[in-house]
């Protein structure tokens, strides 16, 4: 028996697929499936952004995992192979929430995280008795949850592969995230000792932590980074800027190796953060917060909303110059999304705000509502606007230049990945040669 685990690229309007590796990084979910399925079961990691589809491989069973803007994608592909007489699983966020909708593409569908119903999936399926839908009756316990089988993703050419998950859940409730709509507002974390036997066992001594806020549990966090400094590795992860309020816990994660974390600013504005319902998060105490961790040699990625209904067209200039003047060492901008599922969606919808349900365009790069205090061409130029500006040679160099002296040995691979972004936006943008040179105009 043959199983197929398949990433699937995303599509623009125009129906062409989008692959891309510079920033691609192995699906973890896949490869947790990986290693809950039997052994005689002989399982093949397909991801379409590194490698093209070969829909007649002879796959009896193949699990698709979506998130909105690759769901379009996901489901020609599951049409393909059902035509080839295969039965197709979808999963993942997009399909968690919109189970129906998936269902019109598929043999079944997972609601939820995988780990309590995969093997009953397996067994319903060699009877031939597979279900429709399989939800699991509670969240999976994250002590009990298998390493990732990493052998999966060899001859990739993913730029990394030793990614680990230490938690599930986030504690927050951000209106636009529809990751508690996938793994709840309960915030479960793995046992120190598990964490530390994975990393042992990457080999590696470079980890990326794939969690949504690393430091949802401060208690937790301090004694994970207690467990990180003997093992003399360098990390990255996902944090919020709560992280600067506990200078035990900043000094725990640089000796550890903590190199640098995604932060979602949102806004740079006090009414941005109460619309998005970060009030925890204080405007006015943003730019002491990222002193103190960029003093504790830890850089930052910032990410920020745009297209807020407290947003007026100043707010594109305002961003970057926050961002600029912070010293951010690298920033991404995006389109305030609605997202099926989320408070966000809902509350547009009453307001017969979304202009679009195509999901190829639910990517945060495309405008899909009506902005209250500009039109949707404003919004879609300024988000271009901001990515052009941060991203111009100077500012790339300004900002190399100032991290070089605190973060030596990432300073190149920094630099990089500031060239990379600016070399995506050449390759996916039909306008790149009117944006090079637009001159936003604030109203």
């Amino acid at each position: 028996m043959r199983l197929d685990l398949i990433v699937p690229t995303w599509e623009d309007e125009k129906k062409r697929k989008m692959k891309g590796k510079a920033f691609r990084l192995p699906q973890l979910s896949l490869g947790i499936i990986g290693a809950l399925t039997p052994k005689d079961i002989s399982v093949h990691y397909i991801d379409e952004n590194m490698e093209d589809i070969n829909f007649d491989d002879g796959a009896d069973l193949v699990g698709i995992t979506a998130m909105t803007p690759t769901a379009p994608r996901a489901y020609k592909i599951a049409q393909e192979f059902r035509k080839r007489g295969a039965k197709v699983i979808l999963g993942g966020i997009h399909p968690s929430v919109l189970p129906d909708e998936a269902l019109r593409y598929c043999d079944s569908v997972v609601v939820g995280e995988v780990e309590l119903v995969w093997h009953q999936l397996i067994d319903d399926f060699k009877n031939k008795e597979l279900k429709p839908r399989y939800q699991a009756k509670a969240l999976p316990d994250v002590a009990n949850i298998p390493f990732p089988r990493r052998e999966l993703y060899r001859d990739k050419k993913y730029l990394i592969t030793s990614l680990i998950q230490i938690t599930r859940g986030c504690p927050f409730d951000c209106t636009f995230c529809s990751a508690n709509l996938f793994s709840g507002r309960t915030f479960r974390t793995r046992p120190v000792e598990s964490v530390v036997a994975e990393i042992e066992q990457t080999n590696s001594k470079f980890i990326g932590f794939l969690d949504d806020n690393i430091v949802g549990n401060r208690n937790y966090a301090k004694e994970l980074c207690r467990a990180l400094i003997p093992l003399k590795i360098k990390w990255l992860g996902q944090a919020s800027l709560t992280m600067a309020d506990d200078d035990e816990l900043l000094t725990l994660m640089a000796k550890s190796g903590c190199k640098g974390v995604f932060i979602g600013l949102e806004s740079v504005t006090a009414e941005g953060l109460a619309e998005v319902n970060k009030r925890y998060q204080k405007a006015s105490l943003m730019s002491e917060k990222i002193k103190k961790i960029h003093d504790h040699g830890i850089l930052i990625e910032g990410s920020f909303i745009l297209g807020l209904d407290t947003d007026d067209r100043s707010v594109f200039e305002r961003t970057v110059e926050f961002s600029k003047k912070n010293k951010l060492e690298v920033a991404s901008f995006g389109v305030l999304t609605p997202y099926p599922g989320t408070p966000l969606q809902k509350r547009l919808i009453e307001e017969d705000r979304v202009i679009s349900y195509d999901w190829r365009l639910y990517t945060c790069g495309r405008t899909v509502f009506k902005p209250k205090n500009m039109s949707v061409e404003q919004l879609q130029e300024g988000l271009d606007w901001c990515w052009y500006q941060f991203y111009s040679y100077n500012s790339i160099f300004s900002r190399f230049l100032d991290t070089w002296p605190r973060l030596l040995a990432i300073g190149v691979p920094l630099l990089i990945l500031n060239l990379s972004y600016k070399r995506m936006l050449h390759r996916t943008n039909d306008t790149t040669e009117l944006l090079k040179n637009l001159e936003f105009e604030i109203a």
